[in-house]
């Protein structure tokens, strides 16, 4: 079972500030949705991504539409990390008086542990949110990925790609003979899909021009599900 968990529609510029877009915006910001998924199979729930740590009315806006949804935040069971730029990350906690809390303190939240060690380094750039990062290394339900390519569980297997970010990986849920993939922002809208081509927003464009490619020809040969994060019309499609 999906549920698309829809935080909203934003606008961000240069400086990654992400703010919600307003009907008949003309900024020349990039518009993007921000979307993690619910995939609910026969033994686990799993929260793809966990989105930004907007608050509305002092409460976590990823909770909030969790809620919405009629879905109980404590009944989750691993949260999948595809990469650390804080537009998927920032909905794991916040901090309340200095002291960090967690959104999901029942779940355990799978991450590659080196884009953990390379995005605490990369201190000047905008795309992480460093403070919450250190948190992250503190967590006691943390599981750190360290291979290129391995299995959770038997249901979901994960693949580091490097190709949005350094360390970026994708997942691949399979139950009751049905597979859906979360190419996260390797494959963040439908566009990308459907246009051949090289973005200046990926670490390694060429590389990610590649995988859209041959993820394109495997989701139709195998009919696939594929779920786009950022997509603001389209969450998902299925071939």
């Amino acid at each position: 079972q999906l549920t698309v968990i829809k935080q909203g529609n934003f606008k961000v510029d240069g400086n990654k500030n992400f703010a919600y877009l307003e009907t008949n915006d003309e900024s020349k910001n990039i518009k993007l949705a921000i979307q993690p998924f619910i995939i609910t199979t026969k033994n686990d729930v799993f929260l793809l991504d966990a989105g930004l740590g907007f608050l509305e009315y002092n409460q976590p806006i990823i909770l909030k539409r969790l809620k919405e949804n009629k879905i109980d935040a404590g009944c989750l069971t691993k949260i999948l990390i595809s990469h650390l730029y804080k537009d998927h990350t920032d909905g794991l906690g916040y901090f309340n008086d200095n002291e960090f809390v967690q959104n999901f303190p029942n779940a355990t939240i799978y991450i590659q542990k080196r884009e953990l060690d390379f995005a605490l380094q990369q201190t000047e750039s905008l795309s992480y949110n460093i403070p919450l990062l250190n948190e992250l290394q503190n967590l006691n339900n943390s599981v750190w990925l360290h291979d290129d390519e391995g299995t959770i569980t038997p249901e979901v297997t994960f693949k580091v790609t490097d190709a949005h970010a350094k360390f970026h990986q994708v997942f691949w849920i399979n139950d009751s003979d049905a597979t859906v993939f979360y190419g996260a922002d390797d494959l963040p809208t439908n566009g990308h899909l459907k246009r051949h081509i090289a973005f200046k927003t990926d670490y390694d464009g060429h590389k990610a021009m590649e995988l859209r490619k041959i993820w394109e020809q495997q989701a139709k040969e195998n009919h696939w599900r594929i779920l786009f994060y950022h997509d603001l019309k389209t969450p998902f499609i299925q071939f």
